[in-house]
């Protein structure tokens, strides 16, 4: 490997920790920004020459630090100087913020990066965005690319990010326990967006299938912050075991491949002996939590060498479980077509007709109520579903799949008027 390409890894690699830090002393999520690029350009132009320091994460908050201090003093010389009254003692201001930097939290440092970007006034996208230039590192292009728009657009996107957080006043005190767990679980959502957003447009844009190895990446951070918490080992495995099935999900003319039809024998089997591995130390903690259960019902699918050999009744039980833990109507639904293997379509169907009001604009609700019906021999009924499902499909690749279940239809007497 290259100097230059170990650099990077270094970089990207301490970015979170050094930023993090940054953001603690100078409470100015752009000034945290300049401050560190500013430190990785002297590393570029240094450690080739030097050698890599025994931490770069510390040597980059150290380097950062003095830069930014240099910036803030600039640009207060073009500022008016304030009332007498307003100075306070400022004489050990420079050994007050290197007391800090010995005795830093760094798993504070990070863990509010992460909180700052999972703002709840910020939208989902903006919180994706945020999280991908902030933590992660990502330049707006490869964001704008992964989100299909143009650079410009997206800058202003996160630059908006920026400006609503500053708005906010995002507190940056050590937190205390109660507020730590309360920040984890906003954080261990955001970064399941981050997944989401590559696991849904992946199929067709490669660019956004990207965002699924950097939130694997975050989560893996935080699991080594956060070493003994339960659910973030359960969303990994997750993430893992979903990711696992990655090159499985589209044939070779692009086309989506259903589950229970992928070849299990090229799922990644590196992910998925690590994720079992993860579940079985979470669980052993019996503290389940609901990506805990997700990831439960993921592995029963990876366990099973054919679909046949699905444990559909204890899939069943643990979307039960789901239900009591994180009431949704999503969860249901799924819940129903693991009915469906058990009882048949029909009782799949009466268990999603109360869903119908909530979840009609869902792309996915319309397609499994169509799968169900035509594996009823409704057959119009199916087509109706159907039909609606391609006016809410979310990309050419679900339009297709679902004209495929209409060309298994075959031609249907339309119903009496």
């Amino acid at each position: 490997m290259t100097d230059i390409a170990w650099i990077e890894l270094a970089l990207t690699a301490a970015r979170p920790q050094a930023l993090g830090a940054l953001l603690r002393y100078f409470r100015d999520l752009d000034t945290a920004e300049e401050a560190f690029q500013e430190a990785c350009l002297r590393a570029i132009r240094t450690w080739p020459d030097k050698g890599p320091p025994r931490d770069p994460a510390a040597w980059l908050i150290f380097v950062g630090r003095n830069s930014g201090i240099d910036v803030v003093r600039k640009r207060s010389r073009n500022d008016p100087l304030p009332e007498e009254e307003a100075f306070s003692d400022l004489s050990d201001a420079e050994g007050d913020m290197a007391d800090r930097l010995d005795n830093s939290h760094y798993r504070d440092d990070i863990l509010r990066l992460m909180f700052i970007c999972c703002h709840p006034d910020l939208p989902a996208t903006q919180q994706i965005a945020l999280a991908l230039r902030i933590v992660s590192g990502l330049s707006v292009a490869q964001i704008a690319r992964a989100f299909l728009v143009g650079d410009s657009a997206m800058e202003q996107r996160i630059t908006r990010a920026k400006a609503r957080v500053a708005k906010a006043g995002v507190p940056f005190e050590t937190p205390g326990a109660a507020e730590r767990a309360e920040r984890l679980g906003i954080v261990s959502a955001m970064i399941y967006l981050v997944f989401n957003e590559g696991y849904s447009a992946g199929i067709t844009n490669p660019d956004s299938a990207a965002f699924c190895d950097e939130a694997i990446r975050l989560a893996r951070l935080l699991l080594r912050i956060f070493p003994a918490e339960p659910e973030i080992m359960g969303l990994l495995a997750l993430m893992l075991l979903q990711h696992s099935r990655a090159k499985t999900r589209i044939d070779t003319n692009g086309q989506i491949v259903l589950l229970e039809d992928q070849d299990r024998s090229r799922w990644d089997s590196r992910l998925i002996n690590e994720a079992l591995a993860l579940l079985d130390k979470a669980i052993r903690h019996r503290k389940p939590g609901p990506y805990q259960v997700q990831a439960a019902i993921s592995a029963l699918h990876a366990r099973a060498p054919t679909p046949k050999e699905t444990d559909w009744k204890e899939i069943t039980m643990l979307y039960g479980l789901l239900e009591r833990i994180q009431p949704s109507p999503v969860v249901t639904l799924n819940k129903a077509v693991a009915v469906s293997k058990l009882e048949g379509p029909e009782a799949a169907l009466e268990m999603i007709a109360p869903l119908a009001e909530k979840l009609d604009g869902y792309f996915y609700f319309h397609g499994v109520k169509g799968g169900l019906m035509m594996q009823a021999g409704r057959r119009p009924e199916a087509r109706e579903a159907f039909d609606r499902a391609i006016a809410l499909a979310n990309s050419p690749a679900e339009c297709a799949h679902i004209r495929q279940q209409i060309d298994k239809l075959g031609a249907v007497t339309p119903p009496a008027v």
